[in-house]
């Protein structure tokens, strides 16, 4: 395998992390309730599920997603963020809050932006702080 064929491969798998959002690159978020968005959300919870929380837990629809707040800042460092929310129905019948965050430019190596997510009750590891408080 040359070098350029191994980085174009890591490219290709990095690039499956990333939200598909594309603020850093177009400007533009998309909206908190875009499909992609929520789609993403729950395959990636489906993934935590499986290999960390192993509860046999999933999402199996978002509803009420709505924007919290957002933060553009007039600096060429400021970080543009939108803060959304929403409830989760999990396939266990309870539904719960979900909180997530969308960072513009703040994927792997700058590229693309980064989605971070947290459901009530279920951060037991804290990742997010106390009541998810960091994607809040």
């Amino acid at each position: 395998m040359t070098l350029k064929t191994l980085i174009l491969a890591m490219a290709l798998a990095f690039a499956g992390f990333a939200t598909p959002a594309s603020a850093f690159s177009g400007g533009s978020f998309p909206a908190c309730d875009a499909p992609q968005v929520l789609n993403y959300i729950q395959k990636r919870f489906h993934w935590t599920d499986r290999v960390l929380l192993k509860r046999g837990l999933a999402i199996e629809s978002i509803e009420r997603a709505h924007q919290n707040r957002s933060r553009y800042g007039n600096e060429y460092w400021s970080i543009p963020r939108l803060y959304c929310h929403g409830t989760a129905h999990m396939n266990d019948g309870h539904k719960r809050q979900i909180w997530w965050l969308i960072e513009g430019g703040q994927g792997f190596a700058g590229l693309r932006d980064n989605l971070e997510f947290c459901i009530s009750g279920l951060d037991p590891l804290k990742v997010h702080g106390s009541w998810c408080r960091s994607v809040r």
